[in-house]
């Protein structure tokens, strides 16, 4: 879930978002430390993580997605921010590639055209895609309008449908969305599984974002019913007339091999972070109650994506 100083909403006063207030400012809880048992490499010598900062992403290592930055480094990983236009050379030496919540420039929301402008250019989208099909592994995150637009076409070179709206229950509550194993809405994979108990998730909670579809991919979050997509023509501007569609079985992440690579698709982003929201401070992310577990659930993903798991 992402808000901006200035995104005022007109039904904030029925969703999660109004617990924080519409004009929350996100920063990073860097007191947050996740309870990792063991480190998966020696500290330094693992994969090379390549965190996107190249198009004016919403979440970057230093701040939103600092707590993300911290717990790979735990684990070992080499995390750095790629600061290049996607080519050839510049995801030479990534092992994964993280894209969070790219946007198409640093323009305020209400600026930006509708539908929402690509955050990649097509050439960038072919050099990701071949990159991926030649055994490089993606990480694309995209949560809620603008940033899944943002992410629509790089998506759709993987066969993956992000759709420009916002998931919320319906009708609008401040429940925790909350996906487990129990109900099958947090599905049974390798991620979810994990190589042994200590490393299984059975619940993860996500904070709004984004539902997507993505024919051929293997689901991990897949929405109950009671949920409904809305799609406004600007980020946060709701109205009686806004469009709504029931969203029951679509997905919020799903993985799928490409060629010799991998791809992780993800339509929420504040669940892969620890940030404190409002004036109140409140946790957003693995730091937030009922998310205890998003921390492995991240570490999993990254793991099958590197090839260890």
């Amino acid at each position: 879930m992402t808000l901006r100083e200035t995104r005022p909403a007109i039904l904030c006063a029925a969703l999660w978002c109004a617990c924080i207030g519409a004009f929350a400012q996100q920063v990073p809880d860097r007191e947050y430390h996740a309870p990792i048992a063991a480190a998966e490499y020696a500290a330094g010598q693992g994969p090379v993580i390549c965190v996107d900062e190249a198009h004016a992403n919403f979440h970057t290592l230093g701040e939103r997605f600092w707590a993300f930055g911290e717990l790979l480094r735990k684990d070992g990983f080499q995390v750095r921010p790629s600061t290049r236009v996607f080519d050839a050379t510049s995801l030479g030496d990534c092992r994964v590639l993280v894209i969070s919540n790219a946007q198409p420039n640093a323009d305020e929301w209400d600026e930006y055209p509708y539908p929402t402008p690509s955050a990649f250019t097509d050439a960038e989208i072919t050099a990701v895609r071949s990159w991926v099909e030649n055994g490089g592994s993606l990480l694309l995150i995209a949560d809620h309008m603008p940033l899944a637009g943002a992410a629509r076409n790089l998506a759709a070179a993987f066969q993956v449908e992000f759709v420009d709206g916002f998931a919320l229950r319906s009708p609008e509550s401040g429940t925790p969305d909350i996906f487990s194993t129990q109900d099958r809405t947090l599905r049974d994979h390798v991620i979810s599984r994990g190589r042994n108990t200590r490393e299984a998730v059975t619940s993860v909670r996500t904070f709004t974002g984004q539902a997507f579809r993505a024919p051929g991919a293997e689901p991990l979050l897949v929405f109950p019913t009671g949920y409904a997509q809305l799609t406004p023509r600007k980020a946060w501007k709701f109205t009686a007339d806004t469009p709504r569609a029931p969203i029951e079985g679509w997905l919020q992440a799903a993985v799928k091999p490409v060629g010799k690579g991998r791809a992780a698709f993800f339509g929420e982003a504040a669940m892969f972070s620890a940030q404190l929201a409002g004036p109140d401070r409140k946790p957003m992310g693995m730091n937030a109650p009922r998310a205890e577990r998003n921390f492995q659930l991240v570490l999993n993903t990254v793991h099958w994506l590197a090839g260890t798991l």
